[in-house]
């Protein structure tokens, strides 16, 4: 809104526009995503992911191309969300080459799966082979039905 257009014109009016117009500045800088966020979402997005239930497991599939078992971090986080990441770094280049195009990401990684409540946390094992990430969570035994509790009364 610019009250100038109202003919207010004095200091006083020309202030109050002022922070009218910061206001709205500073709405918008509370709704505009970090720059942390950004990354993270970027790092999610282009790192793809198969994931296969099993009658005994769950497993997560994930492609790791050139990167060693090193570099790759498996955990979880507030016990029940499985976190897979990392990161590719840029080979040295040699003196005297150039890149002439450049298409293999570098840089981080993640990926981040909610665990089912059947997921067993404490059993979690991943292995990287031939460039593929297979971690595995093994399931809970699902729990036993409850017997009906019978109980004799005696008639008076």
């Amino acid at each position: 809104m610019d009250l100038r257009i109202m003919c207010f014109d004095s200091p006083l009016f020309s202030t109050l526009q002022h922070m009218l117009d910061a206001g709205e500045d500073s709405d918008k800088s509370l709704n505009a995503p970090t720059r942390t966020y950004v990354r993270d979402a970027k790092a999610m997005a282009a790192t793809p992911a198969d994931v296969k239930e099993y009658p005994n497991s769950y497993t997560f599939i994930v492609d790791m191309p050139g990167l060693k078992s090193s570099d790759i971090k498996v955990q979880v986080e507030d016990g029940n969300v499985l976190v897979i990441s990392g990161e590719r770094k840029r080979e040295e280049e040699k003196e005297g080459a150039k890149y002439v195009r450049m298409e293999r990401r570098v840089g981080k990684f993640m990926r981040k799966f909610v665990l089912p409540e059947n997921a067993n946390t404490d059993k979690i094992s991943a292995v990287c082979q031939d460039g593929v990430l297979t971690v595995t969570v093994e399931k809970l035994p699902p729990p036993e039905p409850k017997k009906p509790k019978t109980m004799e009364v005696k008639i008076a």
